[in-house]
């Protein structure tokens, strides 16, 4: 899946009209839709669960791109495939056995992917290439929306890609359209972004800026 493809986050719509944010998101053409599922646990801050994806489900043609940052994302997977996911991301430092997670999700039917913390090192995903379609990489601590890009997570992506050529390599925190072009030079493919999108006049051309930068 090697070209650019755009995830937008709805941890910075407007919660409050989920609808209008699902159409707002197929009307831009960014393609994706990504949810932020933090438990409190394993981020400070707690977003929503799987009734919200099923919720929204109706209302939109998007990729539905779920990232899991809770504790145990054993207990989350079949909530979420059976809400709708598309494509379930857990992360390398949660709890449980990881493999068997990701095992789940492809038994499931799902894409699968790995995540990493800023501070984890690049080779913790070696164990789970083989069952990861797509590697994640934090570019903002998580646990909310709204951070600034950390610039020192470029080597992080590069030594990525050149480890796993084949791979989709997603970005989440901080992505603009200056964002974005450092992190596709760097290898990244799939672009998360929340606040850049949801608050721009015009989220079309905005989502064109990151495909085109």
């Amino acid at each position: 899946m090697h070209g650019t493809v755009i995830s937008a986050s709805i941890l910075n719509s407007d919660l409050s009209d989920l609808r209008s944010t699902a159409r707002r998101v197929d009307e831009s053409g960014a393609g994706w839709l990504h949810f932020d599922v933090m438990d409190g646990v394993f981020v400070e801050n707690i977003t929503f669960g799987s009734s919200v994806l099923k919720a929204v489900k109706p209302w939109s043609h998007a990729f539905f791109d779920v990232h899991l940052m809770v504790d145990d994302p054993s207990r989350q997977i079949k909530l979420f495939a059976q809400a709708g996911a598309d494509s379930i991301t857990i992360h390398a430092e949660s709890s449980g056995d990881k493999l068997e997670a990701l095992r789940e999700i492809k038994r499931l039917g799902l894409r699968t992917g790995i995540a990493l913390k800023p501070r984890t090192p690049a080779e913790t995903v070696l164990p789970y290439l083989d069952l990861a379609d797509m590697i994640l990489v934090m570019t903002v601590e998580p646990g909310y929306g709204g951070q600034g890009f950390m610039t020192d997570m470029l080597p992080k992506i590069s030594e990525l890609r050149s480890r796993a050529p084949d791979k989709d390599i997603e970005v989440d925190g901080g992505i603009n359209a200056d964002t974005a072009r450092l992190v596709k030079e760097a290898g990244a493919n799939v672009l998360v972004a929340g606040t850049y999108l949801f608050r721009s006049d015009d989220m079309r051309a905005a989502a064109e800026s990151l495909r085109n930068a």
